[in-house]
């Protein structure tokens, strides 16, 4: 049996307090009934959609870049931080309105659209090889020029901000017996699950990953953090290299299990949410879908699942390979 951490996940009356702080600067993102005559051929089950895609900067990933910001005071005035492109675009815009400066280190792979968007809240970017070299060079810039680090996925403060999502969709369907949830290092994760389990502890969450960057599954395969040497995945803001202690810790006390996906069916899921449901989404925003086509299908009948759609931050380059990828694996089924 997996070692359990323990650290103190933030209360439901924390959670909210944290949303009606952040409620000037983030959106209360829209559910919509996903109807499919495609997925009602896979799975007998009613689908519900969290948008969090039409959050501000495109992600969810602004309601912790802010809320980590406000807790920080003075010292937030000058901030770094390191992303696959959504978090370094969320820093931004969080800079941008609140009247800092920032300086991010974004992954060289990144998607160009994420890049132009972040440079278009006045973010300087310095780009870094993938993984644990674009680390240590925000650590690098973090010493050498006194900045705040505002960490893309671990801290109470992000875990505080992102329960709002999860907040925010029981509050939107009282009725969900399942949510699923794309996990990268676990930031959303950690929120999401966090605040549905408080609020009905029946409802189960399902955690869903890469197999390609499954950095969460390997932790709680072994019960503590750890890294990963080598990623390979299209999604690749769930790509991280690493987990960490307090998002790890909320993550293995009320995510009741972690399932894998292929890039294939990542593109899959891309293209039935794009002709179904006329979303055109980053691949880590078909995640959760591709987890109910996939494994979780034969689990989920008979249930009502949520789905969070966490974002779109892709350009259209980049979506027509994804849908053109996604259609030639429905054509093959």
């Amino acid at each position: 049996m997996r070692s359990m951490m323990t650290e103190k996940a933030p209360t439901i009356e924390a959670i909210r307090a944290a949303a009606l702080r952040l409620s000037p600067y983030v959106k209360k993102t829209p559910i919509v009934e996903f109807e499919s005559a495609y997925l009602q051929s896979l799975v007998d089950c009613k689908f519900i959609a969290k948008l969090e895609l039409f959050q501000r900067s495109g992600t969810f990933k602004v309601r912790g870049a802010i809320n980590t910001m406000m807790s920080l005071g003075e010292k937030a005035r000058k901030v770094t931080a390191v992303s696959a492109g959504n978090h370094a675009v969320a820093v931004a815009y969080a800079a941008n309105i609140l009247g800092a400066d920032a300086k991010v280190v974004i992954q060289d792979t990144a998607n160009p659209y994420r890049i132009e968007l972040t440079k278009s809240f006045g973010a300087e970017i310095v780009l870094a090889p993938v993984g644990h070299g674009a680390f240590e060079k925000v650590r690098e810039i973090e010493q050498t020029e006194g900045r705040a680090f505002i960490h893309p996925f671990d801290g109470y403060s992000v875990t505080e901000a992102t329960g709002g999502v999860g907040l925010e969709f029981m509050e939107q369907d009282t009725a969900l017996d399942a949510v699923i949830v794309a996990i990268g290092g676990g930031g959303l994760a950690s929120g999401v699950a966090a605040a549905v389990k408080q609020m009905n502890p029946n409802c189960l969450v399902y955690g869903v990953e890469p197999e390609g960057a499954a950095v969460m599954s390997r932790s709680f395969a072994t019960g503590e953090t750890c890294t990963l040497d080598h990623m390979s995945t299209i999604a690749d803001s769930l790509a991280s290299p690493l987990s960490a202690p307090y998002s790890f810790s909320v993550c293995q006390q009320y995510i009741d299990e972690i399932v894998t996906i292929s890039d294939d069916q990542i593109a899959a899921a891309a293209a039935v949410l794009f002709y179904d449901l006329k979303l055109a989404v980053e691949p880590a925003g078909a995640a959760a879908l591709a987890a109910a086509m996939g494994p979780l299908r034969s689990r989920l009948s008979g249930l009502r699942v949520g789905l969070i759609i966490c974002g779109a931050n892709i350009d259209s380059a980049g979506f027509n390979l994804l849908l053109e990828r996604g259609e030639a694996v429905l054509r093959d089924k």
